[in-house]
Formats: structure tokens, sequence, C-alpha cells
């Protein structure tokens, strides 16, 4: 004869366990502040039928890491002259929550032939990857990017002035370092009530800073192109109206010290012109539109003007015409 609360074996054990709140996968896991709840439950026959019954749910917030990365985008040591350059660093968030960053530029790298001096530090406001000055926001007091997301990033450009003394092939480096906000220190280190939701902020495998190198070498030739067009209509004023002619002005200056060579300066047309057949120029001299006959090819889709070698300080202009249709 059975009791009522007589249990037959096998019992069946099993768990629920949910995720809730951020929930993404970041570079350092779930995100922070995401609770992970946990509940057992077990089946069994107590002569009566079968039964479930569930256990407590258990329930752990997902703590905050906090870890960064800091890489320098330029492709080599940036062309140094005296004046003003820029460097450029990428900022990424490697932790799993919002965290903002202090950057420090550090010019007095061991090693230097010559030590820069820091303007400023700018964020890239329009995401164009080219400092903008007087639209890339300069970061004050002391500089500090805005929170980034988790597995967010963001580009800084470092703005130096080289000094007047410099000589040809003397280098020097600059150091970017970025540190969370929230505080840094050793792996592991807890910051209590200070990450996500009011739970812990717990430093991770980067120490919560990164840094990197940015190169600077005087001497070196390089080319920058400044493109402007001018516009006539066929009533004799400059409005943009179809039949009007664009002439589009391309000036190659070669700026620091040196030669570059295989120089070749190229543009499409814009979509809705036609070129206007001769009209290619080079330095003020019309160029034949066939390829092979001078140092400018104009094709179905664009110009192209082959330089050669330049010497460093010289400028050249490239000119064509389009008509809008």
């Amino acid at each position: 004869m059975k009791t009522g609360h007589q249990i037959h074996l096998p019992l069946v054990f099993g768990a629920a366990a949910t995720l809730f709140g951020a929930g993404a996968a970041h570079a350092e896991g779930i995100g922070a502040g995401t609770l992970i709840e946990n509940t057992a439950s077990a089946s069994y026959d107590d002569g009566t039928g079968p039964q479930t019954i569930d256990s407590n749910t258990v329930t752990v917030k997902v703590d905050e890491l906090l870890d960064v990365t800091v890489t320098s985008l330029d492709s080599g040591p940036v062309a140094a002259a005296p004046g003003a350059e820029v460097h450029t660093f990428e900022i990424t968030n490697t932790g799993n929550g919002p965290e903002a960053f202090k950057l420090t530029a550090n010019p007095a790298v061991a090693g230097n032939d010559f030590d820069a001096t820091v303007s400023g530090i700018a964020a890239d406001t329009n995401d164009n990857g080219t400092y903008d000055p007087g639209v890339d926001l300069l970061l004050t007091g002391p500089a500090t990017t805005a929170v980034l997301e988790a597995d967010e990033n963001l580009t800084v450009f470092v703005l130096v002035v080289i000094p007047a003394d410099v000589a040809d092939g003397d280098e020097s480096d600059i150091e970017l370092l970025a540190e969370a906000v929230t505080g840094t220190g050793a792996s592991g280190t807890v910051f209590s009530g200070q990450g996500v939701d009011g739970g812990d902020a717990v430093v991770g495998l980067t120490g919560a800073s990164g840094n990197a190198l940015g190169g600077l070498l005087v001497g070196i030739a390089r080319v920058d192109l400044v493109k402007s067009a001018s516009v006539v209509d066929p009533f004799g004023g400059t409005s943009a109206v179809p039949g009007a002619v664009i002439t589009y002005t391309i000036r190659a200056e070669t700026a620091g010290s040196g030669s570059i060579d295989d120089l070749v300066v190229s543009d499409s047309f814009p979509a809705g012109t036609v070129y206007r057949a001769g009209t290619l120029a080079l330095d003020g001299t019309t160029m034949s539109d066939a390829g092979g006959d001078d140092a400018g090819e104009a094709s179905d889709t664009g110009i192209s003007v082959e330089l050669g070698t330049v010497v460093a300080g010289s400028s050249h202009a490239i000119t064509f015409d389009v008509t809008i249709e």
C-alpha cells in the first residue's frame, strides 16, 4: 500500500538560467549590469502522479570590467617640419560597460632627437579621420573623452608644434596614454559600487589604461592635395545650372625635404557632368587627352596626370573643365 508522501525514484533535476539587462556579448564578455538568473527544478512521482518543484531563484549581477586599448592610426612616422603637425590615434573601450577615459600626451619620450610641444588633444567630431580645426572638439580640463560604450572606439588627434631648430633626419615619438576615469590599477582591483547600476567596477587585464606611440621624422617629403572649383553659367553668372561649366583645379604641393617618386594625380568626373575635351592642363599648359602623348590622360571616367619625381617645396596645378548636364 502506498502512502501519499512516499517518493519513488528516480528523481530528475534540471535548471533554468535566464539573462536580463544588457545581455549582448562585448570584448570582455556579457555586458555590465546584466542579471544572470538561475532556478533549479526537480520532477518526481510521489505515488499520486508526476510532480515538479522549483528552487529559489539565484540572481547574479555582472560587474563592469575596465579595459582600454590605444592604437596609432598613422601609417608610419609623420613628416615633420618646424610648425604644427598632427598625430592620429584610436581609443577603444574594450571593457563590458560604458566608460570615459582621461588622455595624456607625453612628447618627452626617451631616445627622442627633439621634443615637440603638445598644443592640444581633439576628438574626431565628424568622424572623417582628418583633423578639422574649428570642427573637431578640443578636449580640456583635463583632456577626457565622452563616455564610450563597450566596444566603441574614438579617433583622437594629438596636436603638436615642431621646434625651429630641428635637422633633417631627426626623430621623435609622442606617447598617448588613456586611463579609465573610474580608476586604474592592478588587474582585479575593485571599485565598489562604481560600476553599471550600482554594481562593482573591476580593473581588467590592461590595468584600465593603455598607451601607444606616434612617430615624427624630419625631412620626409609629403604631398598635400587641395582641390577647388569655379563655375561659369550660360548667362555669364556663377550659378550651378544645367549647361554651366565647372573648372576644377587640383594643386599638388610637396612639403618637407628631399623628393618623392612616381607621383600620379587622378580624379573622377562627377556624376551629372560631362568632360570638356581638350581642357586638361598642367601648370597652365594644355595636355593631350590621349594616353602616352604626354603626362596627362582623360578617359571616359576621369583624368590622370603623371608628375613623376617631384622635389619637396614644389607646387603643381592641374585643371580641367566639365559641363553640368
